[in-house]
């Protein structure tokens, strides 16, 4: 004989230990929605789940929908999105926030799953801007070089390629006490702020360290070119520095930082001019066409190569730089370097070239393309670039 359950009145002791056994967001909204019942018994907000793999956005189109393309499952999910419109650009990816900086020359950040967003002090107020005037058509910014150099930028060069990256400390749902360190591309500076300050202000001592910023147990660490390291403390009133000085490190186009949970690795990123540029219509266009990664040893110090990441996955680009196990996500494969162009002539608005994004196997140098973006594809979807985005309720 047949017992039919009423799985809607299972005990909150038992709900309780299935949900914190989720680790899947999907899984977990899927649990909520099955009945009232188990939608009240949990939050709508999730506190335990772990990072989630990241998802790849995708450049704009012609409505407000911006498509995310989850690589776990090949789907495609689609947000209304209209904080991201078209005169506005995304400089960054942090803890499952967008930042966005404007034409106005305003600067917030969003959680796109949530809607909830936090205003940046604007363009205006960085400390080398020594005037704005709106009204200056095509002129609108006068910077000011650390070399004393006084020239002036409009509206769309600042949005475009003024800014390399923002990265955040922490998700600011879960403290709103966060601090932002902006890469400034152009000057090679570093300028930062904390929630709800009217202005940025520069990490003097910081100059040129501007390759990538990560930010580890309280402290913002900034790359050089040639591989020494900036230890930034900027929670106080005015900031201090320390330098981890290496031998260094020549070779490569671009550096990230990657922190990982026992190590700090350099990742450094080799390009070369794509041959079949002409088919672009474009003057210069780049490819990707090797990674190398590099372990910090304090003794010494020095950078150590490595030559296989293990189970780790390393995702790189005008995102925070993000590590994670392949063994904790079904499917994946460890020892991968998953990229995005971040470089400047990919950034700006009007560049109809092909993105430089795949996957680099560090067992046998060869670079794959993601099953939403196959390879020289030439996709209508220009600008801007795909930029990993980690999916967080919270």
């Amino acid at each position: 004989m047949s017992v039919d359950h009423d799985w809607s009145e299972l005990p909150p002791e038992l709900l309780d230990t299935i949900v914190n056994k989720l680790i899947n967001l999907r899984d977990y909204l899927s649990f909520r929605a099955v009945c009232s019942n188990w939608r009240s018994s949990t939050p709508a907000t999730p506190k335990n789940l772990p990072c989630q793999f990241p998802w790849l956005m995708l450049p704009k189109n012609r409505s407000n929908r911006r498509g995310f393309f989850n690589l776990l499952d090949n789907k495609l999910h689609f947000l209304n999105l209209p904080e991201a419109s078209n005169r506005r650009r995304r400089c960054g990816s942090s803890h499952g926030w967008l930042i966005i900086v404007d034409e106005s020359p305003s600067i917030f950040i969003i959680n796109p799953l949530t809607k909830v967003t936090f205003n940046l002090p604007p363009l205006s107020q960085l400390p080398n801007v020594v005037n704005f005037d709106f009204y200056s058509v095509g002129r609108e910014f006068t910077i000011q070089s650390p070399d004393g150099e006084v020239y002036t930028r409009n509206l769309k060069e600042i949005r475009d390629l003024f800014i390399k990256k923002v990265v955040l400390s922490h998700s600011p749902s879960r403290d709103p006490n966060f601090i932002a360190v902006m890469i400034l591309n152009e000057t090679g500076e570093l300028a930062y702020c904390k929630n709800g300050e009217n202005s940025w202000k520069l990490i003097d001592e910081a100059r040129f360290f501007a390759e990538d910023v990560i930010y580890f147990d309280g402290l913002f660490y900034a790359v050089h070119k040639l591989g020494s390291i900036a230890v930034c403390d900027v929670s106080g009133d005015l900031p201090k520095v320390s330098f981890i000085e290496t031998p260094r490190q020549i070779g490569g186009d671009i550096q990230y930082l990657v922190k990982t949970d026992d190590e700090l690795l350099l990742v450094t990123r080799s390009l070369e001019l794509d041959t079949d540029a002409a088919y672009h219509q474009l003057d210069v266009v780049y490819k990707t066409v090797e990674f190398r990664v590099f372990r910090l040893v304090l003794e010494g110090p020095r950078w150590e190569k490595v030559d296989s990441l293990g189970e780790k996955m390393l995702f790189l680009g005008e995102n925070s730089s993000l590590a994670l196990l392949a063994s904790d996500y079904p499917g994946c494969e460890g020892n991968r370097i998953y990229f995005t162009d971040d470089y400047c002539e990919a950034n700006y608005d009007g560049v109809n070239g092909n993105h430089d994004l795949g996957y680099y196997n560090l067992e046998d140098g060869r670079i794959k393309a993601l099953s939403c973006y196959p390879r020289n594809s030439h996709s209508m979807l220009r600008w801007p670039p795909p930029i990993w985005f980690t999916p967080n309720p919270c």
